[in-house]
């Protein structure tokens, strides 16, 4: 006898199968990546990351203005300065690419919103997300630097500061920084579980922040951890993070599926370079059906519990869903 319960009948058509989707992309989740680098009329592509551009402002600002007619709601800013230092001083500047950045694009184009990054790999001459001192990462003078830059950061004009160093205690310096600046309304979305992973090495190549010498285990997270995440984001939430991440997104769904089940703020995931660069490698040489493999990525992504995605894919996420008439 056959069975009476035929799961397969809802699977018959592409009308059935999305009448009952469980998990479904949208692109208000999604947030546009991009690299500001100094200049006029520079837009040099990435050659590890096809499709991704080092781009001088005027550039940027185009592009910020294409991503927003596509209905995507968010960019997020990562600065390329033409001067590097110890301290990264750039990072903090007035006048520093990202600062000067946010500024005209919110002179230029209106209702998006502009996350900049908060780190100082892209800033310093080592590389590193900290100061160097003795040779080791000074926690405690990095958050001051850092504190500083999240404060200069939304004095130009930035809607969200997301910090991306994994020092201890950065949101709670940053938070403080910004509420004795005025700027109560600022929100930090904090790279809380940043794990110390070989899928950057793309963006490395973009922002120009590979390590001068040594790496960033010392840092960022064990990829081998996962219960150490959980207390990594309960202190960025008790410090006064609004939104926390999880990056990478791929190898760690175990990761966004936890944080997402423990704690109620909004959960970000990053879809980092490497992942990116997988995906554009393998389509490019006709071993998988790109688009589909990309949304079936980001999918995973959004099933695993994250609210936000950060994606390059985003523009080409809302290619297929405006195609699927979404």
């Amino acid at each position: 006898m056959f069975p009476i319960h035929r799961p397969k009948r809802l699977r018959k058509t592409e009308f059935l199968r999305a009448l009952i989707r469980e998990t479904s992309i949208n692109k208000r989740d999604l947030i546009y990546p991009l690299f500001v680098t100094t200049g006029h009329g520079i837009k040099k592509e990435i050659d590890a990351m096809p499709g991704c551009y080092q781009m001088s402002i005027d550039c940027i600002v185009e592009e910020v203005e294409s991503v927003r007619s596509l209905g995507i709601l968010g960019v997020i800013l990562f600065g390329i300065p033409d001067h590097k230092d110890p301290f990264g001083s750039d990072a903090y500047s007035d006048e520093g690419i990202i600062q000067t950045a946010v500024r005209e694009i919110k002179s230029k184009v209106k209702d998006i919103l502009i996350i900049t990054d908060v780190c100082l790999c892209e800033y310093t001459d080592h590389g590193h997300c900290g100061i160097i001192s003795n040779g080791m990462i000074d926690n405690d003078k990095t958050i001051q630097i850092l504190a500083m830059s999240a404060v200069s950061h939304a004095r130009a004009g930035a809607d969200i500061v997301a910090p991306s160093d994994m020092m201890d205690g950065r949101v709670k310096a940053i938070r403080n920084a910004l509420d004795s600046e005025g700027f109560i309304d600022i929100p930090i979305m904090s790279y809380s579980a940043k794990y110390a992973s070989a899928f950057y090495g793309p963006f490395r190549e973009a922002a120009k922040s590979a390590p001068m010498f040594g790496d960033r285990r010392s840092y960022q997270m064990d990829p081998s951890n996962r219960r150490e995440a959980l207390r990594e984001v309960a202190l960025d939430i008790e410090e006064g993070a609004d939104i926390v991440m999880v990056k990478p997104a791929l190898s760690y769904l175990d990761v966004i599926s936890d944080v997402k089940s423990y704690f109620s703020v909004p959960v970000a995931a990053y879809n980092v370079s490497g992942e990116y660069a997988m995906i554009k490698a393998g389509g490019r040489l006709g071993w998988i059906d790109e688009y589909r493999v990309m949304m079936e990525v980001v999918t995973s992504i959004k099933r695993a519990g994250a609210d936000i995605i950060i994606t390059y894919f985003a523009k080409d996420i809302v290619k297929v869903l405006s195609e699927d008439g979404i």
